[in-house]
C-alpha cells in the first residue's frame, strides 16, 4: 500500500476513468450538456471560419470549458439534491434553481464575450 492512501483511494487512472464515465453519463442523460456541447462546437467552427487569433482562442476555449464544467457541477449538484430529498422541499427546489442560475448568468457572460471576441475579429481585424 502507498503511504498515505488508505485501501478505497483510487489511483490516478482510476480517478481518471471515473471522470471519463461522470462525463459520458451527463452526455447520455443530460440535455443542457448536449446543447452546450454543441453550441461549444459550432462556436469553435465558426471561430475557424473568422480566424481568431491566439489570445481569442484562448479565451474562447476558457469560456467553453467553463461552462461545460459549471453545466456538470449544476447536474451534479441536481442528483445530490434528488438524492438526499425525493419529495419536494422548498430548499431543495431553491438549491437546484440557484445551481441553474449560476450556469445561466455564466452563460449570459460568455455569450458577451463571444460577442466581443467575434465582433473584433470580423470588423477591426
Amino acid at each position: 500500500m502507498i503511504p498515505g492512501r488508505g485501501p478505497n483511494h483510487p489511483t490516478f487512472r482510476r480517478s481518471f476513468l471515473f471522470a471519463v464515465q461522470g462525463f459520458r453519463t451527463a452526455v447520455a442523460q443530460e440535455r443542457n450538456i448536449k446543447v452546450i456541447l454543441a453550441t461549444g462546437a459550432v462556436t469553435i467552427l465558426v471561430g475557424l471560419i473568422v480566424g481568431l487569433d491566439a489570445p481569442s482562442w484562448a479565451i474562447l476555449l476558457l469560456c467553453c470549458g467553463c461552462v461545460i464544467a459549471a453545466e456538470l457541477f449544476n447536474t451534479a449538484i441536481e442528483k445530490v439534491v434528488d438524492l438526499v430529498s425525493p419529495e419536494f422541499h422548498p430548499l431543495a427546489g431553491q438549491a437546484k434553481d440557484i445551481a441553474a442560475a449560476a450556469v445561466w448568468i455564466l452563460c449570459v457572460l460568455v455569450a458577451v464575450v463571444g460577442i466581443l471576441l467575434f465582433g473584433r475579429a470580423l470588423f477591426f481585424a
